[in-house]
């Protein structure tokens, strides 16, 4: 528990700097690179690369070493720490427009994971939890995704298994001791998301084996420092430089690792997100994010 509360106090002062220093035109890149430093130098390791969505990227996308894009509209970021594999999964939005045009959106995600929170009781059932996403994000004049949810998180683990909806789905499973992640997500318009783009981030897939000696070399420096947990390209380019993107094209190849898609909401109306990781021990719940 020790190690949770340490990741979330680290993933709270994360965020208040990142509040702090973004600003509308500053560089995704720049953005990524300075809150995972942050993160490091206030002791936690990154659970998976900061996740920067404009508008209707909901989820999925982190910036490339190379990335020239820069902050605008509406902006979500998604943080993760970890300490000895205890993680922090924690996310916010913010409204980079001139005259607040997502503000109330926003606000219907923010009450939406806070709503959630406060649902969770004894023998409350997953559907329940949707429920109180729906309807709070529904009082908003708004849709939550539907087919994005919530999780369950194990050490070195950010989705482990279970799944907790942002909707009612009549889902009679009881919500058990352990640690979750929170995470609804709102929206102007359909409310469902579709695989789009490359996210730049990776994860581990399977056993293998290349013949090229640099991606061998990296394969092996990947099982070593991420393993189970999601990784992107340009911290690798920092330790193999220009032929970080060849060798991570032959490992995607042979299918050792997989390339996330950015998800992409299907009528592109923008998207809200706001996330907080909880604790249930013995039915009580601890939110570690805030």
């Amino acid at each position: 528990m020790e190690n949770y509360k340490k990741a979330g106090e680290i993933s709270v002062e994360a965020k208040k700097y990142a509040k702090q220093i973004i600003n509308p035109g500053m560089s995704l890149l720049d953005i990524a690179e300075k809150i995972e430093g942050k993160i490091k130098e206030l002791g936690g390791e990154l659970a998976f690369p900061v996740n920067l969505g404009i508008n209707e990227i909901a989820a999925h996308y982190t910036p490339g070493s190379d990335d020239e894009a820069e902050a605008y509209g509406l902006l979500k970021i998604d943080i993760g720490v970890h300490v000895k594999g205890a993680i922090a999964d924690t996310a916010f939005s913010l409204d980079l427009s001139k005259d607040g045009e997502y503000k109330n959106l926003v606000e219907a995600s923010e009450k939406a994971v806070e709503e959630a929170i406060n649902s969770i009781k004894k023998d409350t059932t997953l559907s329940d939890i949707g429920l109180a996403i729906q309807r709070a994000i529904a009082a908003s004049g708004f849709s939550p995704i539907r087919n994005l949810s919530g999780h369950k998180l194990d050490f070195y683990a950010v989705h482990a298994g279970l799944t907790i909806p942002n909707y009612e789905n009549n889902n009679q499973t009881k919500i058990e001791d352990g640690a979750y992640a929170i995470e609804p997500f709102s929206t102007t318009g359909q409310g469902i998301v579709y695989d789009g783009g490359k996210s730049g981030i990776y994860r581990l897939e399977k056993e293998g084996s290349v013949r090229d000696p640099s991606a061998k070399k990296m394969l092996d420096y990947i099982k070593e420092n991420y393993s189970t947990l999601p990784f992107c390209e340009r911290w690798l380019t920092k330790q193999f430089g220009s032929r970080t993107r060849l060798s991570l094209m032959f490992l995607e190849k042979a299918g050792i690792i997989q390339q996330y898609s950015q998800l992409i909401e299907k009528s592109h109306a923008p998207v809200s997100q706001a996330e907080h990781t909880i604790i249930i021990e013995k039915g009580k719940v601890k939110v570690t994010t805030k």
